[in-house]
């Protein structure tokens, strides 16, 4: 893929005017709250999984609307009793939490590592996922991005993101976590829910978000014909009187519009080929976040992969240098 986006000069200065709805910081603070009236109800269950330098848990706490969300928790063996920092993960569009030896970056790290599942997804890729959606919706292209997606109160991603958000509460519940050092992870779709999680939860003390989807919906669906993108289109293109209602309701879900909510240090990544993603959106969150400590990795030759193990390395050492790992 050739270079499609904007100089990299100009991304990096590129800070839009997005649309915000007025109503942006209400509307979140009384999802928050009414998932608040439901008990984080944290469960832990052993889970053999084979492995001798890692232990793992089940976990299932509540998310959304009282609803139970799966995830694995995972730590290195033998350090029971001793409070460490802990990695909140999310997962890539269309992929679940897959089978606890996947992800083992971090505990290997040495952190406590709460690898969250996304509702209704993992049939796409990976290896499944255990977390259903309850909640119906009205008619949405295949794909998750335009369920219910007229009106932000009904939307997917809005169940989406509070998962996300009380998957932090969730991880300071774990035993032995240390709730002061909580970091949020994600690549693609899950580099987009760690940017909302850290704009909704004052918990949140460090953020990594690499190739972050929903960053600047709106000029996304204009420059790009990738998939999850390609969703938004698609319903647009069949409901055409849609477009102003479903305009909006993404904007109340736009990691734009999170980012100047978040105070966590901050370590980003793009490539500057990436389709699915566009660098323009990323640059557009990582200049809004209000924190002065953000760091932004570019890979001028790299598509949605970005800079893969070579970007995983700088994570270890950024994080480190900020929790004292």
């Amino acid at each position: 893929m050739a270079l499609f986006d904007l100089p990299l000069p100009e991304l990096e200065k590129y800070r839009p005017t997005t649309r915000k709805p007025p109503d942006f910081d209400h509307f979140w603070t009384t999802t928050l709250a009414e998932a608040a009236k439901h008990d984080t109800l944290v469960e832990v269950t052993p889970t053999p999984t084979g492995l001798a330098l890692v232990d793992t848990w089940d976990v299932t706490f509540t998310g959304f609307g009282g609803h139970p969300v799966k995830a694995w928790y995972s730590r290195p063996s033998g350090t029971a009793g001793r409070p460490l920092p802990a990695v909140v993960e999310y997962t890539g569009y269309g992929r679940g939490r897959g089978l606890p030896i996947e992800r083992l970056l971090w505990p290997a790290a040495g952190y406590a590592h709460l690898l969250v599942d996304t509702r209704g997804q993992g049939g796409q890729y990976g290896s499944g996922g255990d977390t259903p959606d309850p909640v119906g919706s009205g008619p949405s292209a295949p794909g998750f991005l335009t369920r219910g997606i007229t009106n932000p109160g009904t939307a997917y991603l809005r169940r989406l993101l509070t998962d996300a958000a009380r998957a932090v509460d969730a991880a300071a519940a774990l035993p032995d976590v240390d709730d002061t050092r909580i970091a949020v992870v994600g690549n693609s779709q899950g580099g987009g829910l760690a940017i909302a999680a850290a704009g909704l939860n004052p918990a949140v003390s460090a953020l990594l978000a690499s190739s972050p989807l929903l960053c600047h919906v709106e000029r996304n669906i204009t420059i790009t014909d990738a998939h999850p993108y390609a969703e938004v289109v698609q319903y647009l293109a069949v409901h055409r009187n849609s477009t102003a209602a479903v305009l909006n309701a993404l904007s109340y879900f736009d990691a734009v519009n999170f980012a100047p909510r978040t105070t966590a240090p901050a370590l980003f990544a793009t490539g500057l080929r990436d389709t699915i993603c566009p660098p323009s959106g990323v640059f557009a969150a990582f200049n809004s976040l209000s924190t002065e400590d953000k760091t932004i990795d570019v890979y001028p030759f790299n598509h949605h992969e970005g800079g893969e193990a070579h970007h995983n390395a700088h994570q270890l050492a950024w994080l480190h240098d900020r929790f004292g790992t």
